[in-house]
């Protein structure tokens, strides 16, 4: 089995956390999950998304809660505003930032949620893929956009309906706000601190915006794209 490797390393206060993600390069999931016994929390009917399609006769664990057990046990003790210095090394880059603890952990959460098995946040494993450490929100908006798009020119090869109005991006971005409540209700009951809780809720507070400034974010970058409408793209793409 091919592995996509990704490490989080978090310093502070004197100490410092190494969260090491292993990833089937096929499939996109985690290989390296936390086994033995899970907590109460975890399990697929404790605060289950009413939107979940996974039925508990076949999964008695939430995936995305399963890849935030060992999250919840590792950060318990430091508050969301705490601040870290973070370093991310992938195959293709290291990058190094001082932030705060739910700015590092909702970056890493960006990674854990899509490739945990959950169907609903399926639709990111491109992103995680390519991932780019501590994107910025326009970044995010850029990729996001460009990941759907590039999905609908799969979608078209294949003789499917597509969608240029990304009609279907802002109900991925609904459905991913709702599990992020869920989520979130969970963690409530499985942390003494605040700062997985409040990375779940920085990242939904993106989500919930991001249907509603799709259109206005394109419309501030169109001007990037001015090469695109001159007369000269429009002879040489006849050729």
């Amino acid at each position: 089995m091919d592995l996509i490797e990704i490490r989080y390393v978090f310093k502070f206060n004197g100490l410092h956390e190494t969260v090491d993600i292993k990833l089937d390069a096929d499939t996109l999931e985690i290989v390296n999950k936390p086994g033995g016994n899970l907590p109460a929390w975890a399990q697929l009917d404790f605060h289950k998304c009413p939107h979940c399609p996974l039925d508990t006769g076949i999964h008695s664990v939430c995936p995305v809660a399963e890849c935030l057990v060992d999250i919840v046990a590792r950060f318990d003790k430091i508050l969301s505003y705490d601040e870290v210095d973070l370093e991310i090394i992938t195959s293709a880059r290291k990058v190094f930032q001082h932030t705060t603890a739910q700015r590092g952990i909702g970056s890493l959460l960006g990674i854990l949620f899509p490739a945990s098995g959950c169907p609903h946040i399926a639709f990111f494993k491109p992103m995680v893929r390519f991932h780019l450490p501590m994107a910025t929100r326009e970044e995010t908006i850029f990729r996001a956009t460009g990941m759907y798009l590039l999905a609908q020119y799969y979608l078209e090869k294949q003789g499917r309906k597509v969608d240029f109005d990304f009609a279907g991006l802002t109900q991925i971005y609904e459905n991913l706000n709702v599990l992020n409540i869920h989520m979130a209700e969970r963690l409530r009951g499985a942390t003494q601190s605040d700062s997985s809780i409040n990375a779940i809720i920085m990242l939904d507070v993106f989500t919930h915006a991001l249907p509603f400034v799709i259109e206005d974010q394109l419309e501030e970058i169109r001007n990037l794209f001015t090469p695109y409408f001159s007369d000269f793209y429009q002879r040489i793409n006849k050729e």
